[in-house]
């Protein structure tokens, strides 16, 4: 890779557009051509918003060989982009979408309606296939299908489980109750929705594909994130202690080996 992925994106925010979240689709599904465990967007959105809420900023050097198994210079066998112009394209949709998440999450908001709160992009698998003519929903492979925003769900606790140490407990014991709450809230998410589906989430005469249970659960995640970002911008980045090292008394011999005392040799 070519492009300087040493630094994190300022923030300049240029919402994404419909067609510009397409064109994120099909890069990624070039990719998965050439490693199939290339993930969907939604999990990269996941990801990414816990990257945002990290105690520690985790650079683009650093975080695409974990979530694309693409590493500096090609050095990695599995993920590869197709070329020089497709990695500057996909770098460049990311670092729009990265800055307007960012953005929703620094900016105070009463309510998850409101147009400036964090909306990720997440999908309705059941919804569609429930939404789909009965000749092709039959064509649909029999098989588990993610429950309303467990993808993105997913995608967030793989980036948390992925730098342990950055998001190990604080030593406020008020922060760490925060903070488990917070990842509750999410991991929540993660678990399927067996309640019973009543409501349709991206069209009102929709087929049932959620339940109202999911749907709250769901807000509580969105809110934990909110909690999660502000948690660790007020701690800030882990301090590394420094141990100095033990001083010789002034009659010892001296560390440096000479063989004489440490105040008739370093210690003068």
């Amino acid at each position: 890779m070519n492009q300087n992925l040493d630094s994190l994106p300022e923030l300049t925010p240029v919402p994404l557009g419909p067609d510009q979240f397409d064109e994120i689709d099909a890069i990624l599904d070039e990719l998965r051509t050439r490693y199939d465990e290339t993930p969907q967007w939604e999990f990269c959105e996941g990801f990414m918003a816990a990257l945002i809420c990290c105690r520690r900023p985790i650079m683009p050097l650093e975080y695409l060989p974990v979530l694309l198994a693409i590493g500096p210079g090609g050095e990695k066998d599995e993920g590869s982009f197709a070329d020089d112009a497709q990695q500057q394209r996909f770098i460049e949709l990311w670092t729009r979408r990265w800055n307007e998440v960012a953005q929703a999450l620094d900016t105070e908001v009463d309510s998850l309606d409101d147009e400036s709160a964090y909306q990720p992009e997440v999908m309705d698998v059941r919804g569609a296939i429930a939404a789909l003519p009965e000749d092709q929903r039959v064509a649909v492979p029999d098989e588990d299908l993610p429950a309303f925003a467990q993808v993105w769900a997913l995608g967030f606790m793989f980036a948390v489980e992925a730098w342990p140490e950055e998001w190990a407990p604080p030593r406020d014991k008020q922060a760490v109750k925060w903070l488990d709450r917070a990842l509750q809230a999410i991991i929540a998410v993660t678990e399927d929705d067996g309640a019973a589906p009543t409501l349709s989430i991206f069209a009102e005469d929709g087929p049932p594909s959620l339940s109202v249970n999911r749907l709250n659960a769901f807000a509580d995640a969105i809110w934990a994130v909110y909690d999660l970002r502000q948690l660790w911008r007020n701690f800030g980045p882990r301090v590394q202690t420094v141990h100095k090292a033990a001083t010789p008394a002034r009659n010892d011999p001296c560390s440096c080996g000479s063989g004489k005392k440490y105040k008739k040799c370093c210690g003068a």
